[in-house]
């Protein structure tokens, strides 16, 4: 094209089929088109063509290394594809479409050129036309902020199209001024932590409230059963997670006991049996299932059914989604109180059974 298309939509509304078709075919062709987002206006091209993405970097004239961010219409696209997929699928569920861009392990077809050492960089941006480009392509598209290397990034259509010529740009998709009109906040989260890369309207501390979960496991005295499915769970969930503290990735793990008193030790016998697992018990003190308490959790997981009816008894309705049997079969965990180490050992094997069956819920699949 010898002049840049200038396609206009109605801030808010969506874009015609005519206005899709046209800047899809743009990238289908390799070439480089301006598109809004609730934050900056941003120059896309297709992720899978080499030369597509060198047009990008002539364009921006940048030589950075860095790989651009790859664009989806919402959080289906990202779906099955990313390490701790679960915590991605939280934090993506409460933030997308909006301001955050993560920065995730993830595969994809056509994402080979913009992946870096396995992390790709996806966000799904607020603005309804771009997002309505982005789901009809059926190839990846990458964006970067609509601006010269150094510069600052254009917020409306005018400032596109002053900065770039009508050679540079094939489309400049005129959405209106950008409603935020300042970067998204950049996070890296994948095995290891979470690591805010850019500062934005996300706060890192709401990033790890939504992605980790409170988890609180709940028996009678609370000082045989919940205390080892929590220890269990800790390090269950640090090993998935890559990590040497689950709070890291916002997860809060705790036990208590719907007839206990505050204060108590794990019973001896519990102590050992987890100690020849090299999990320390030793300094755990019992929990009072107080109805602030459980009520303050994402997820409650009762030993027994007696447990559950016990708590729903006390809280409010609607709290029974979030109550449940640690045995996703439904099955009881027998208490072992008085009895031998080899009960506890028994009780322990069932417990981390059920808690690795838990583990797709709190952090996702094993990879492969």
């Amino acid at each position: 094209m010898s002049e840049s298309d200038h396609l206009s939509v109605q801030a808010g509304h969506a874009p015609s089929e005519d206005v899709v078709q046209r800047l899809v075919e743009a990238l289908a062709a390799g070439s480089v088109v301006s598109m809004p987002t609730e934050t900056v206006y941003g120059l896309a091209v297709r992720a899978d063509r080499p030369g597509a993405l060198e047009r990008l970097a002539a364009v921006k004239g940048s030589r950075d290394p860095r790989p651009y961010t790859w664009h989806v219409g919402g959080q289906a696209a990202l779906a099955g594809r990313a390490a701790l997929s679960a915590l991605v699928e939280r934090t993506t569920s409460r933030y997308w479409p909006g301001p955050l861009t993560l920065v995730v392990r993830a595969t994809a077809p056509g994402l080979d050129l913009i992946t870096a050492e396995g992390w790709t960089g996806v966000r799904a941006p607020a603005h309804e036309a771009t997002r309505a480009v982005l789901t009809a392509a059926p190839f990846p598209v990458v964006m970067t902020s609509a601006n010269r290397a150094g510069e600052a990034p254009a917020t409306d259509a005018d400032a596109v199209r002053r900065t770039f010529s009508s050679g540079e740009l094939a489309a400049v998709l005129d959405g209106g001024p950008c409603a935020l009109g300042e970067a998204s906040t950049v996070a890296r989260l994948g095995p290891g932590g979470i690591e805010l890369l850019r500062e934005g309207i996300v706060t890192m501390e709401e990033i790890k409230r939504t992605a980790g979960q409170r988890l609180l496991f709940v028996c009678t005295g609370n000082t045989c059963r919940s205390p080892m499915a929590e220890a269990l769970a800790r390090t269950a969930l640090r090993s998935a997670l890559e990590a040497k503290d689950e709070a890291e990735f916002g997860f809060r793990i705790g036990s208590a006991g719907v007839y206990a008193g505050p204060g108590a030790p794990a019973s001896p016998q519990a102590v050992e049996a987890l100690a020849e697992r090299d999990i320390p018990l030793g300094d755990h003190r019992s929990t009072p299932a107080l109805e602030a308490l459980v009520a303050d959790q994402d997820r409650v997981y009762c030993m027994t059914a007696s447990h559950r009816d016990a708590l729903l008894s006390m809280l409010p309705e609607g709290a029974a989604a979030n109550v449940e049997l640690l045995d996703p079969d439904g099955a009881d965990v027998p208490d072992p109180f008085g009895g031998s180490l080899e009960l506890y050992r028994q009780t322990a094997d069932a417990i981390s059974r059920m808690v690795d069956a838990r583990m797709t819920d709190w952090v996702g699949p094993s990879p492969g």
